[in-house]
């Protein structure tokens, strides 16, 4: 697979709108399997997704978003729920066989939570590139009531949601203008 970098960055485009094509479970099963990839602190992989497509699990999670966000989700064939599971380190033994790295974690909640935002958000920029890379077009968001949202689809497990992100083939006419970004010497420093 040929990958370019207008297809990962300078051509990708934030998704408002999207076309009714699906997405199947073979696409969405390759880019977890390519987004797993990518590096986290000590392989922790705190990431869970929730992959939301059937008509009543939209409504769910539309009653969740913000206004302005539901009809991208209403449009989108997924919209996936990246989560944290705030016991990622339970499943380090596994993951980080090295050394007792499971013990960094337990019994200290502030830890746990810095660590499971910073990596599960790492995992979901991973996320991002590999749903591009493998030609499908999002929507990231961050507007919802993040409680309602974790009651209604993480409910008795130890997850909590980072952010959603709509996927699909996207609508080109939806797209808004591209907004700047900073310069090199407004976001960076050399010292």
């Amino acid at each position: 697979m040929q990958v370019s970098t207008e297809q990962l960055f300078t051509q990708a485009r934030t998704q408002n709108g999207f076309k009714p094509t699906a997405v199947s479970d073979d696409r969405l099963r390759a880019l977890y399997e390519l987004l797993k990839w990518g590096p986290t602190s000590a392989n922790c992989s705190p990431a869970r997704f929730q992959f939301v497509r059937s008509a009543q699990a939209k409504e769910k999670l539309m009653a969740c978003a913000s206004p302005g966000n539901v009809p991208k989700i209403r449009q989108a064939p997924v919209t996936a729920i990246i989560g944290m599971d705030m016991a990622f380190h339970d499943r380090l033994p596994m993951l980080f066989p090295h050394t007792d790295a499971r013990s960094w974690f337990a019994g200290n909640d502030a830890k746990i939570a810095e660590t499971a935002m910073r990596n599960s958000s790492l995992q979901g920029g991973y996320f991002i590139i590999a749903a591009r890379a493998l030609g499908i077009d999002c929507g990231p968001m961050s507007g919802f009531d993040a409680a309602k949202l974790d009651a209604a689809f993480w409910a008795g497990s130890t997850v909590k949601t980072n952010f959603i992100c709509s996927l699909g083939e996207g609508d080109p006419s939806k797209v808004m203008a591209r907004s700047p970004r900073l310069s090199f010497e407004e976001a960076c420093s050399l010292v």
